[in-house]
């Protein structure tokens, strides 16, 4: 099993565990819970199957993901009271997925011979969309509108991979200080809220 397999299933399972967590916070039935982790899960790596052209998309070409987001939604559910702070753990775990899907997205860019900025976005897509569907499904503002430095932590871990692979290092160390630094920059905001600026009409009465 390769390293990215690996990433592979970790940022599935990350992103089932934040759907699953964010399903309950929302008080949804179990099918609820399964299907916001699902489509946190698998979102944002559709998207990216989709526009690559690579259909049928991943999940449904292998099975075993349905299983696997599954498995760990039931998990979510049965130890749900052993996870402290709701908040913080979904924050956690949101973040571990954005960090290595944002990855899987810049590979499969370059694996389909895309300009580097295509992949960057690409990249930063496959890590953000899964949350954005969970948040609209949710009934919530999509993380990456808010003031919240998400996108953009994606990004700059997509620039990070490009930088490294063109300088021809490990492929396991561009992985490793790609996913660490997304993470690095998420925890960091978080922690010292760090906010992009936001920009408003005025509206004068007349």
């Amino acid at each position: 099993m390769t390293l990215f397999t690996v990433l592979d299933i970790l940022g599935t399972s990350a992103f089932a565990i934040s759907g699953a967590l964010s399903a309950m916070n929302r008080k949804l039935d179990l099918f609820g819970i399964f299907i916001i982790a699902f489509v946190t899960a698998i979102g944002g790596g559709t998207l990216r199957d989709i526009l690559v052209g690579n259909t049928p998309v991943s999940w449904m070409q292998n099975g075993s993901n349905m299983y696997l987001i599954g498995g760990i939604s039931i998990l979510t559910i049965v130890f749900r009271n052993k996870i402290n702070y709701l908040k913080k753990s979904l924050f956690l775990f949101d973040t571990i997925g954005l960090g290595i899907c944002t990855i899987i997205g810049v590979e499969t860019g370059i694996k389909a011979n895309l300009d580097p900025i295509i992949c960057i976005a690409l990249g930063a897509m496959t890590g953000c969309f899964g949350g954005v569907i969970r948040d609209i499904l949710c009934n919530e503002i999509p993380v990456i509108f808010r003031k919240e430095i998400y996108a953009t932590a994606s990004l700059a871990g997509g620039i990070c991979f490009m930088i490294l692979y063109h300088l021809h290092l490990s492929e396991n160390l561009v992985y490793i200080s790609t996913a660490s630094l997304i993470i690095l920059i998420r925890l960091l905001v978080v922690k010292f809220e760090v906010r992009l600026p936001l920009f408003t009409i005025n509206h004068k009465d007349h």
